[in-house]
C-alpha cells in the first residue's frame, strides 16, 4: 500500500522528495499552519513573526512553492489564499521518522533506539546480536542502563 506522501511525491515534478528535504523555513511554515488548520500568508506570517520574523512576500513565496510541491492545497478566499495542509503533522512525523531510520539506521529501529539512549557507539553489534524487534532492544536498553549506574 502506498502511503500518502509516497503518492505525492510520484506526482510531485519538484526536485524534492522526501518531507525531509523541506527547507527549514518550509517546515517552520507547515509548523504553523498544522495547529492552524488553514490560513491565508498574513495569519501564516504573523504566527511566525514571534520566533522568526520575515516579510509577508517571503511567507507567500514559501506557501506557493509548498502548494507546487503538493505539501498544502490552497484556493481562493476573496483577494486571498487560504492554505491547508495536505497532511497531518502525525502523518509527517511517522514519514520523517521512516526517513530517518532507513536512510541513516538502515532500516533498524533498534539501532535508532541506542543512538537515541547513547549507546550507540560502543553496542552496535551487542543490540544486533539482541535480536531484532523492538522489545529487545528496550530490555538491552535497560539493562545496559542499570549495568552503567553501578
Amino acid at each position: 500500500m502506498r502511503t500518502f506522501m509516497t503518492e505525492l511525491n510520484a506526482r510531485n515534478s519538484s526536485p524534492r522528495r522526501a518531507l525531509l528535504d523541506l527547507a527549514p523555513l518550509e517546515l517552520d511554515c507547515m509548523n504553523t499552519l498544522w495547529p492552524m488548520g488553514q490560513g491565508t500568508v498574513r495569519e501564516i506570517r504573523d504566527s511566525l513573526a514571534a520566533r522568526r520574523p520575515r516579510a509577508y512576500t517571503t511567507i507567500m513565496t514559501i506557501m506557493d512553492r509548498l502548494a507546487r510541491k503538493g505539501v498544502v492545497e490552497r484556493r481562493k478566499v476573496g483577494r486571498a489564499y487560504m492554505y491547508r495542509p495536505n497532511l497531518s503533522a502525525e502523518d509527517a512525523r511517522t514519514q520523517a521518522l521512516g526517513q530517518v531510520i532507513e536512510n541513516f539506521f538502515g532500516g533498524s529501529k533498534e539501532a535508532l533506539i541506542a543512538q537515541l539512549s547513547g549507546i550507540a557507539p560502543r553496542a552496535r553489534a551487542a543490540t544486533a546480536a539482541v535480536g531484532t524487534d523492538s522489545d529487545s532492544a528496550e530490555e538491552f536498553v535497560a539493562a545496559k542502563r542499570r549495568d552503567d549506574s553501578r
